[in-house]
């Protein structure tokens, strides 16, 4: 096995003063998955995060405490009330939202996009066009292709060499016909950042809407939905560090348009109209947990609650997050680069990182992807292989999606020192 050839001070080289800002010890102490003395070194946060201790608190306060249906006279069932409401209030801070009721809570991402997907079918009217993306998640391209039954006329926007999505290629598709833009905001495969507001713009000027599958963006930027200018936009609870739970924002006027199957006594009016049946109460308990741990990240132990808005605090939370995530990507791209033979996909330019979050894919040499994972995971090393649920992507970059690539995919709580943990078990396996 070939020894140890990163040392801790070239990853950190250059990133001192941006790394000190930011308090990855106080971070990694609240999440209970890290500190259980496994060694694993969680680079699989793309297909779900850790939770830190208060969304588990929240999870299990609201079980032994409140195990019941809403909506009665009596003290437990008002409180799920209130923690539903709450819970509204705390991710319409994480989304910008300009009203609580234009989130709606539900079992995952995928069935919401399917339930926006089957009423905008039923009314497309000789608006007939939905654009769709190679760079995107397979849940936000097969729901719109279902709908070419209903006489819907898919366009793709197609990737280009780098892995980037660009606004002149989608200027080229939308035409009075165009109904519906449907893209991501950040490539799970990829962590290529989609500009959404340049998206928007464009697609309104055309009378056309936008649907952003938000999923894999959250846990490293903040989402600002007033200020990208969509009009509807889903992410899942499990990437954000919550629970398996998923949630739709929607412009009022836009979710009041939508023809959904609700029962009689139901409302027709959001979030009532969306949130079909009964969704698990304490996973959207621990969803608003998860919301305030993040706003929490900018506040030093002992100082005062800041007097500043949940809203003010996650966006600042946020900025922390991404700074560091920066050094995170480019310690990670550097020293990927400095293997011979490895592929990385997408961006790969270190010094382009604000075109990215820390998710990288790449391939190297002739190594099946599932042999390079599977050894990772013997050393304790989480990542994933395989297409990424983005089996059209993999073949616009001539990767076949029978064997994909490999995923590393790093969140705040990730160190300099995992990365490299990860890039010497790399080379330890090419000396094998």
């Amino acid at each position: 096995m070939a020894e140890l050839v990163v040392s801790k001070a070239q990853i950190v080289r250059q990133e001192g003063t941006r790394m000190a800002e930011f308090p990855i010890e106080r971070v990694r102490r609240m999440f209970p998955a890290l500190n259980r003395g496994s060694g694993t070194v969680f680079f699989d946060n793309a297909a779900g995060a850790q939770i830190p201790q208060p969304v588990f608190a929240a999870m299990n306060d609201h079980l032994l405490c409140r195990n019941v249906q809403r909506g009665g006279p009596y003290r437990e069932s008002q409180e799920v009330d209130a923690v539903i409401a709450r819970a509204r209030q705390t991710v319409a801070a994480l989304l910008n939202a300009a009203d609580p009721d234009e989130i709606s809570f539900g079992m995952n991402a995928t069935s919401f996009i399917r339930l926006v997907s089957l009423a905008l079918g039923q009314s497309l009217s000789d608006r007939r066009e939905i654009i769709v993306s190679e760079l995107d998640h397979e849940a936000n391209v097969a729901t719109w292709l279902a709908l070419t039954r209903e006489g819907a006329v898919i366009r793709w926007w197609k990737v280009r060499e780098d892995g980037s999505l660009n606004l002149s290629d989608l200027e080229q598709l939308l035409c009075s016909r165009t109904r519906l833009v449907a893209c991501t905001a950040a490539s799970n495969a990829l962590g290529t950042i989609v500009d959404v507001a340049g998206v928007a713009q464009r697609a309104h000027a055309v009378g056309a809407e936008v649907f952003i599958d938000c999923v894999h963006y959250p846990p490293h930027g903040s989402v600002d939905v007033q200020d990208w200018g969509c009009d509807y936009l889903v992410c899942s609870g499990y990437k954000i560090f919550g629970p398996h739970m998923g949630f739709l924002w929607g412009r009022r006027k836009a979710l009041e348009a939508l023809p959904t199957f609700r029962e009689d006594f139901i409302p027709d009016v959001p979030p009532s109209k969306i949130e079909v049946g009964t969704f698990v109460y304490e996973n959207v308990a621990g969803m608003s947990a998860a919301v305030e741990y993040l706003a929490g990240l900018g506040k030093e132990p002992g100082q005062n609650d800041r007097p500043d808005s949940l809203r003010a605090r996650l966006v600042h939370s946020m900025e922390l997050i991404r700074a560091y995530e920066a050094t995170l990507s480019q310690a990670l791209l550097n020293g990927l680069h400095a293997i011979k033979g490895v592929k990385v996909y997408g961006v790969n330019d270190p010094s382009a990182v604000n075109q990215r979050v820390p998710t990288i894919c790449f391939n190297w040499g002739d190594v099946p992807p599932a042999t390079l994972a599977a050894k990772l995971g013997e050393k304790n090393i989480a990542v994933r292989d395989g297409h990424m649920y983005s089996p059209r992507l993999m073949k616009r970059l001539g990767i076949s999606p029978a064997c994909g690539a490999v995923r590393a995919s790093l969140v705040h709580y990730n160190t300099h020192e995992e990365i490299r943990l990860f890039l010497n078990a790399l080379q330890g396996i090419a000396g094998n």
